[in-house]
């Protein structure tokens, strides 16, 4: 079925991202790197924020994943994910506004998270017939 496709594209596409992130975050030399600031150094505050941050993120790929397992059945987990991409891309216009990154280097990733949202939204929403199908199995 085509709706299970673009749910799994969904789950492992978020996943692989959550993946990188969470590993950026843990190790914040990555992260440095891949924002361009090779003057920033991390403080221990920073560190422990960033990986307790890494831990949840890491989470959610174990999540995103674990969805994948029953398709149809785990879509509720998208919509649920979009806000959580809210609130990172909230908390990248913080880091903007507050001089931490650059606008220039926070603008691919808000590009890619519009991207994620959207997909995440036409695979719920296109899984819609199939959600409704399985709810109905499973009262029989």
């Amino acid at each position: 079925m085509p709706e299970i496709r673009w749910l799994r594209i969904s789950y492992w596409v978020g996943a692989v991202a959550d993946g990188i992130v969470g590993v950026l975050m843990f190790f914040p030399e990555l992260g440095r790197a891949a924002y361009g600031d090779p003057n920033f150094e991390p403080t221990a505050d920073y560190r422990y924020a960033m990986r307790f941050g890494a831990s949840l993120m890491l989470g959610w790929t174990v999540l995103l994943l674990w969805a994948d397992r029953k398709p149809v059945e785990r879509r509720g987990v998208l919509p649920i994910t979009v806000f959580v991409i809210a609130g990172l891309a909230w908390a990248g216009a913080y880091a903007v506004s507050a001089d931490l990154v650059s606008l220039s280097r926070m603008i691919p990733s808000w590009g890619f998270q519009a991207l994620l949202v959207a997909l995440f939204v036409y695979s719920y929403v296109r899984s819609a017939r199939a959600g409704a199908e399985a709810v109905q199995d499973s009262k029989r």
